[in-house]
């Protein structure tokens, strides 16, 4: 129930931002003339028309590409690896040339930049050096805030947050990454594989806050329930029948993608071969597959009645206990409470610790029982 509560709302959130995008769509489209004031007022972030990129002599990358990206707009970028995603991602900013066609960058364009290789990252700095780059507070939404409570949003504790980023591990030098990039202001954020090596609780935080950016989001991901609940459009390297990939832009996410995608052509030809070449021959008993057990013929277990007590507690339990866990962050990120013993503080953390450690034991039991139901 916690859960789907929480997820109900951002599908809300994520109707909206489609219905938004629709309208600015809709605006473009019947106000054509007025592209060049766009561009001088910052509607217009990025804008691609008939473009074409190859690597030397390689296969092109894109062939006659096109597409609008107005402020405001939320874009995945899908496709397999090594397809060319983050090559897509430079042309686009202009850091690669096409050999054809043009890209032009809307005016008062500031980027905040997701490296999946954290080149930005200095492995000697703490943490909190790195983030903050010398200084005690950050300015975040137009209020100070002292910077171990911002990394309390990005679940470091003040121990955490003063140990070398070298020392870290794959998933804590992500959320480094993140903190370091929400700390500064900008309207376009580009995100390349952001989700890589996250926690559950990085996940939830990284996508309400892409959820609730006003700006405009580029984000390169092979997930896909993080781009269904953030993004608005998709554009997809699509598998061609004759080899190679075409580039299509999509409205909606990735399920969207997947519902919207043209059918690959070998699979309807070889299916009418199949229905033309007549009956087909039955395989001898000699190259007839071992038959799979069915999982449905073993009788499923029931709960118990303390089981089922159980189950219906869970929901309620959960939801209080992640309530307890925001409060614990509140406080946590209150500048004050480090004017306090480090007593006070610890106590805090260890409260934090243990309910962390409830609401995981909770979900896992949670699921077991719902199996079971």
């Amino acid at each position: 129930k916690a859960r789907r509560t929480r997820n109900e709302g951002r599908v809300r959130a994520l109707k909206a931002l489609r219905l938004a995008r629709q309208a600015r769509r809709t605006q473009q489209g019947t106000s054509q003339i007025n592209i060049q004031d766009g561009v001088r007022s910052g509607n217009l972030i990025v804008h691609a028309e008939d473009v074409t990129f190859a690597h030397g002599e390689a296969a092109p990358i894109l062939s006659d590409f096109g597409t609008t990206i107005m402020r405001g707009d939320k874009v995945g970028i899908v496709g397999p690896n090594g397809v060319g995603k983050t090559t897509l991602l430079q042309v686009l900013l202009g850091k690669l040339q096409p050999q054809s066609g043009r890209v032009r960058l809307g005016a008062n364009v500031q980027i905040a930049y997701f490296d999946q290789l954290r080149s930005q990252l200095d492995g000697e700095k703490t943490v909190e050096e790195d983030v903050s780059d010398g200084y005690q507070t950050l300015n975040i939404g137009g209020r100070q805030k002292h910077i171990l409570g911002y990394l309390q949003d990005f679940l470091f504790t003040p121990q955490r947050a003063r140990t070398p980023i070298k020392r870290l591990s794959g998933g804590e030098k992500n959320r480094v990454l993140l903190a370091k990039l929400f700390a500064r202001p900008a309207n376009l954020v580009i995100l390349d594989e952001p989700t890589n090596d996250l926690d559950m609780e990085t996940l939830d935080v990284l996508e309400s806050r892409l959820v609730d950016f006003q700006g405009t989001l580029i984000v390169v991901s092979h997930d896909r329930d993080f781009l269904n609940n953030v993004v608005t459009s998709v554009i997809a390297f699509d598998k061609q029948p004759t080899g190679g990939y075409q580039v299509r832009e999509y409205v909606g996410g990735y399920d969207d993608w997947i519902r919207q995608r043209p059918e690959a052509a070998p699979t309807s030809a070889s299916s009418k071969q199949l229905a033309s070449a007549g009956p087909e021959r039955q395989p001898s008993s000699a190259e007839k597959p071992p038959k799979q057990p069915d999982s449905s013929d073993k009788p499923k277990r029931k709960l118990t009645f303390k089981e089922t007590q159980e189950l219906n507690r869970l929901p309620e339990q959960i939801e209080q206990t992640e309530l307890a866990i925001a409060q614990l962050h509140e406080r946590l990120a209150d500048p004050d409470l480090y004017k306090k013993s480090g007593d006070e503080i610890g106590g805090l953390q260890q409260q934090l610790t243990e309910l962390e450690e409830q609401l995981s034991s909770d979900y896992e039991r949670w699921e077991q029982l719902e199996a079971l139901a």
